[in-house]
């Protein structure tokens, strides 16, 4: 059974950063492109930044590109996102998500999703 557990969510001031991470588990992690997208109240759901596989590519919604970095654990078998500069309209619940083969910038095209983490940023 595929799982993926997303922590490191909460509250921060403007300006601070939090680290996000996704184990997973299930799965044979190396053969997977991972994705974080996320989620506020009222609004679709958005890509925020893809790796791929080996960690070679990475890519990044033009909205946080400069502030947030993604990175993976083979050893760990866990993606990261590091935000950092965080604002306001950060606020939304982060998603990972795992695709096999290349990395995407579309939800759908992802085969697992994990249960979210709430990252809160106040101003």
């Amino acid at each position: 059974q595929v799982q993926l557990a997303e922590s490191g969510g909460g509250l921060v001031q403007a300006g601070g950063s939090l680290r996000l991470s996704c184990a997973a588990s299930g799965l044979a992690f190396g053969g997977y492109a991972m994705g974080w997208f996320r989620q506020a109240p009222g609004k679709e759901r958005e890509f925020v930044a893809a790796i791929s596989w080996n960690g070679g590519s990475t890519y990044y919604a033009d909205s946080v590109k400069g502030r947030f970095t993604i990175s993976r654990s083979a050893f760990q078998n866990t993606v990261y996102l590091q935000m950092n500069s965080l604002k306001p309209e950060d606020s939304a619940v982060y998603y990972c998500a795992a695709v096999r083969g290349n990395p995407a910038r579309t939800g759908g095209q992802y085969d697992y999703w994990g249960q979210g983490t709430q990252v809160t940023v106040s101003s």
